[in-house]
């Protein structure tokens, strides 16, 4: 197994999530605070989840060609729905008391956001971006089926060979992936929740 291609999946796993987390906490605060917004948000972060992952990167790379581009794309698309769906609960379920004593100590509601709604939501938030990593794990693997590289090209490769040695290797670094990450977060994680 050639070791390019584990750190192409990491790169494609990598980029997917910075713009994952950018995107889904935009969105999940605009849920939270715009409420005509709220429904429209929400449901097209759940309809994006239902579609099949090679069908939306059928219709991405229309756009975008055969290239990492396509599949970072799809990948953030994919993996939208925990972190903007998390970052509305988590800001949604904060004890009205405390945003009361915010309002009352003169603060305005962006403050309120940054200063108190956001850290006391921020372990909830955790959790969706944690769901979103491992789920990028997976979903990296179709990404050779638009030129995008990663694991699953060699996935590609050693079945059309029957290449039993190498398919055993990629999947076990895969899983060797998916739950290294999950650990580590799942870690940190449980850091913040005790904070």
């Amino acid at each position: 197994m050639d070791f390019k291609y584990v750190w192409e999946h990491l790169y494609l796993v990598s980029a997917a999530i910075v713009f994952t987390v950018i995107v889904g906490l935009f969105l999940g605060i605009v849920a939270y605070m715009i409420k005509p917004l709220r429904t429209p948000i929400l449901w097209i972060a759940d309809l994006l989840q239902t579609v099949p992952v090679l069908a939306l990167l059928g219709i991405i790379m229309i756009f975008f060609g055969a290239s990492s581009t396509t599949v970072i794309i799809g990948i953030v698309l994919y993996s939208l729905l925990p972190v903007v769906r998390n970052t509305y609960v988590g800001l949604t379920n904060i004890d009205p008391g405390i945003k009361e004593s915010a309002r009352g100590m003169g603060m305005t509601r962006i403050q309120r956001l940054i200063k108190v709604e956001f850290p006391l939501s921020f372990p909830i938030i955790f959790t969706g971006v944690r769901i979103s990593l491992v789920t990028s794990i997976g979903i990296a693997v179709f990404g050779a089926f638009v030129g995008g590289g990663g694991l699953g090209a060699t996935i590609n490769r050693a079945i059309l060979l029957q290449d039993m040695n190498t398919l055993i290797q990629v999947t076990v670094t895969l899983m060797v992936m998916a739950v290294g990450f999950d650990i580590l977060m799942g870690y940190i994680e449980k850091r913040l929740k005790a904070r």
